[in-house]
């Protein structure tokens, strides 16, 4: 699933630029769904009424019962399943949209057992034999077992059946039920979206499975081992199409759709929509059919051709990367416009947000239209790794989705060769995965199956840990193996795999068989053990006194304590690549926490580690050394590749931050920026800097912090280059080294920034099809714009905005947390959405079933900015509340926030004074 990916993006216009001012919040908040505001109900037909008998619940004190433990017993596996689902695209009489379902699944038991346990939750079902909700049948000859006692466990979502006697071993048996549901907007499970066209009201009947909602929509055997074939039908309305894994095989008048059989998969994988919507497709020639999905004006108007253009070469990449044919003989995209995650990776039908699908070339980015081609790439990597080849159980997710994150990157280079994009890993991944994995709430990429067993625990591991740390650690191993070894593991690992389940160990088992030109200190097992199940990552100290190494577990907050224990002891096996004065290159394993290399030993010659930064682990020097790099950044700082140079930067105020060395050096790396023009150098000092604006904005040192920035000439580089804002800059990078060269002129008060933005923005207002790279700049308004500060940021203003965040018709329930945190940006915004968000949290989370992404990413973008005793107070006692409730969410959020905010009170008083004589040091 892309939500690692979109969480870390930009909605549309409404997450561009450096500290958005409110005037954009007010903006996006009134024109960006306005269409919602023109919604017009339409006459409902009628639509049948399914009267059930109330079926037993229990809900049990913990016990020894199988049907209380959450995980499935082992006597049971499915072979395949029969479906057929009619959703109800209007009300019934009630107001409610339901579905209604049939379903039988055959399963072999594996032991005797006189138990049926399969999930289901939220689904009514209908009596179907003697008085029972299920109907069971042998097979083959053989005489099914009375059913005893049907009953629902409410904790552990199982439907229970108890048997008369015991099914036997090796035999077949069909278990037959009938239910019917609720089709909600909870974006999760069967549930639907809504849309107008020519001011009509549209309902899309469409699903998300994953990880655990499935069991809301058929009973089934819903844990990701339990691989079978689905056999599915849909009955729709006239002039709707249904989709689903399958390729249909026959749409009958009466509006039955039949689909072919899936291969052998898991449950989470299988999708099915409903909709009016309309397609473009590849032409007949191609071997693969290709579809992208949408609402007819955006398929009409061109939004999916880049989709379209670029799946194709994308799938023939991927083929070549596996050496593995693409097992489906169709390859359905879809946009909808309600869905919770980036995209998920349904084996043969993607589902995506509009924004992950869509490119307008009329008024979308650049960074739209990378967003675009990262999150397909994303998705159909999971079709080999994933979907063909699945984990066991969850606690493997990392993966799943680090591989996807990792590997986007490469078939996004491919099918976008002049933009560089594998460089943009470093910061998109690497250093966001630093930012999390610092922390003592941080946890490792791999855990046991049994502390990984509830859908609230599995939830959590959607996370910047799994999909970001674990593409970073990926990107590691197959730096250090070669691209070449780590692709020929993978294609043995897909191979033995295909249609079945794995855990982590079975690749690195095929990484090392096919290893036999790269010399490792131990065995692929041993080394990345280390990496994937102790939390954290190292810092790397060399001395190029004495040729001495170190490592130490990198944190953040430093007197922060670790309570995870470690089997290794937070030591890790790093592969640490080298340069010397620019010329000499060399590699070396660090595998104790202290170690001697003499090659790395110098008097005269600087030193630079990690090249490249693809190792996940930061470097520090003696001071020595560290003078000798600034005094080469100063001198040329071409000669540093352009990786590191963002590298030093970002290493630099991390381990200020984390009292290793002093403030003042990390300040002095950006001093060579006077004459930087490259953008990752730039976006580390731009992102890094953006914590001082945080922690100083309501302090006396916002004013010469702002003064010291404002010397920078990157603003008149590009105007000069721009032929005075007339032209867009050829180079990818450059055109989004331009928004941090807006972003920080209008920022830090450059002449001219603030009329230039203004004018961009009356124009865009005139015309919003102008020119979209524009409207990126109108990001760049000053927080603390004197021209905004008695209008836009008017308290009263941003409260009614506020209110209308939580209004389903105003905004979509998918961009809750942008528009909250979006407001939360801004200076007078924050304070009025943390009360805000702490007085509405039961009305902001009860519907919202997608609870770590939304909860995460909410609870940190309010309290990045918390930096005070009091604000650390109303933290804690918001987490005891939320404890005491009844809320299912990810704590681990509030907990990150809670140690973010310490680090940041100790931080300032640690470094206010310093940095405040460092910047008055520089304006003189």
């Amino acid at each position: 699933m892309g939500k690692g990916f979109y969480i870390s993006k930009p909605l549309g216009f409404v997450l561009f630029g450096l500290g958005a001012g409110a005037v954009l919040t007010i903006f996006a908040l009134s024109v960006v769904y306005v269409q919602e505001k023109r919604k017009n109900e339409v006459n409902a037909r009628d639509g049948t009424r399914i009267v059930t008998t109330a079926a037993p619940h229990r809900t049990s004190a913990p016990s020894n019962e199988a049907w209380d433990k959450y995980r499935l017993p082992d006597a049971l596996l499915p072979e395949y399943y029969n479906v057929t689902l009619w959703p109800r695209l209007v009300p019934d009489e009630e107001g409610m949209y339901i579905f209604t379902g049939k379903s039988g699944v055959v399963f072999t038991c594996l032991k005797e057992t006189n138990l049926i346990l399969i999930h289901s939750n939220e689904l009514n079902f209908t009596l179907t034999s003697e008085m029972h909700h299920a109907k069971l049948t042998g097979l083959g000859g053989t005489s099914a077992p009375a059913i005893l006692e049907t009953w629902f466990q409410t904790q552990t979502q199982f439907m229970v059946i108890q048997l008369k006697r015991k099914l036997q071993v090796g035999k077949s048996y069909w278990l037959y039920t009938e239910f019917h549901g609720e089709l909600s907007d909870n974006l999760g499970g069967f549930y639907r979206s809504e849309y107008t066209e020519n001011d009509v009201k549209k309902v899309v009947a469409t699903t998300q499975m994953q990880p655990t909602a499935a069991r809301n929509v058929f009973p089934c055997f819903d844990e990701p081992s339990m691989k079978a074939v689905f056999h599915l039908t849909l009955l729709h309305p006239p002039g709707t199409v249904a989709l689903s894994n399958g390729m249909e095989l026959d749409n009958q008048e009466v509006l039955q759709t039949r689909f072919e059989p899936t291969e052998k998969m898991s449950t989470y994988l299988l999708a099915f929509v409903v909709s009016e919507f309309t397609n473009i497709r590849s032409p007949p020639e191609a071997n693969i059919l290709i579809r992208i999905w949408g609402r007819r004006e955006a398929i009409e108007s061109c939004q999916g051709d880049y989709a379209l253009n670029v799946t194709f070469p994308i799938l023939k990449y991927l083929e070549n990367y596996y050496n593995t044919t693409y097992p489906l003989s169709k390859s359905d995209q879809i946009a909808l416009p309600d869905f919770a995650a980036g995209a998920m990776e349904n084996w043969g039908l993607v589902t995506y947000r509009e924004l992950s699908l869509f490119y307008d070339p009329k008024v979308s980015s650049n960074e739209d239209k990378e967003w675009v081609v990262t999150v397909i790439t994303h998705e159909l990597a999971h079709m080999w790794f994933g979907n063909l080849v699945t984990m066991r159980w969850w606690n493997d997710l990392w993966l799943n989705e680090g591989f996807a994150s990792y590997v986007s990157y490469l078939a996004a280079d491919y099918v976008e060769p002049t933009w560089n994009i594998k460089d943009l890993m470093v910061q998109q991944q690497v250093q966001k995965a630093f930012d999390v994995d610092s922390l003592v709430s941080s946890h490792p990429l791999s855990s046991r199956e049994d502390e990984v067993i509830t859908p609230d625990q599995i939830d959590q591991l959607f996370d910047t840990i799994t999909y970001s740390k674990g593409a970073a650690i990926l990107r590691m191993l197959s730096e250090f193996l070669t691209e070449s070894i780590f692709a020929n593991g993978l294609h043995n690992y897909l191979h033995e795999y295909a249609y079945s389940n794995t855990v982590y160990t079975d690749l690195w088992k095929k990484l090392q068989e096919v290893n036999s030109s790269i010399q490792l200190p131990a065995s692929i097992n041993e080394i990345m053990n280390r990496w994937i199940l102790q939390m954290g990552f190292p810092v790397v100290t060399i001395d190029t006194r004495t040729g001495s190494i170190t490592q130490q577990h990198f944190l953040i907050h430093p007197e922060a304590v670790v309570d995870k224990p470690s089997d290794y002891n937070y030591e890790w096996f790093v592969p640490i690549t080298w340069l010397k004065s620019g010329s000499n290159m060399g590699q070396h394993w660090l595998l104790t926490k202290t170690a001697s290399y003499e090659p790395m030993k110098t008097d005269t010659d600087w030193l630079l580690a990690n090249l490249n930064v693809t190792g996940y682990y930061r470097v520090n020097y003696d001071p020595q050394n560290w003078e000798r790099l600034l005094t080469q950044l100063n001198s040329d700082h071409k000669v540093i590749p352009v990786l590191n140079r963002g590298q030093i930067i970002d290493d630099a105020f991390n381990l200020a931050r984390a009292d290793i060395i002093n403030i003042t050096l990390a300040l002095r790396t950006t001093k060579y920026l006077y004459e930087e023009k490259e953008y990752i150098p730039w976006e580390s000092a731009v992102r890094n800097l953006e914590y001082f604006f945080l922690m100083f904005d309501r302090t006396e040192v916002y004013g010469p912090l702002q003064v010291c920035l404002k010397a920078q000439p990157l603003f008149d580089h590009f105007k000069d280059i721009t032929s005075n804002w007339t032209q867009k800059p050829p180079r990818y990078m450059d055109q989004y080294n331009q928004i941090n060269a807006v972003s920080m002129a209008c920022k830090t008060g450059v002449k001219g920034c603030s009329e230039l933005t203004r004018m961009w923005y009356r124009q865009w207002m005139k015309n919003p099809d102008t020119n979209p790279f524009l409207f990126l700049f109108l990001n760049s308004y000053s927080a603390n714009s004197v021209e905004f500060s008695d209008s836009v940021q008017a308290s009263s203003s941003l409260s009614r905005y506020l209110e209308y965040s939580i209004d389903p018709n105003l905004i979509r329930k998918q961009d809750i947390t942008y528009a909250i945190v979006y407001i939360a940006d801004n200076v007078i915004g924050q304070p009025l959405v943390w009360d805000f968000v702490r007085a509405n949290w039961e009305h902001i989370t009860k519907d919202f079933d997608d609870g770590s992404f939304f909860s995460g990413g909410l609870i940190n973008g309010i309290t990045k900015k918390f930096s005070t005793e009091f604000e650390l107070q109303q933290l804690q006692r918001f987490k005891e509340d939320i404890a005491a409730s009844s809320f299912t969410f990810d704590m681990q959020a509030i907990e990150r926030a809670i140690e973010q905010t310490k680090a940041n009170i100790k931080w300032i008083s640690e470094n206010k004074a310093q940095v405040m004589n460092w910047l008055i040091e520089q304006s003189d």
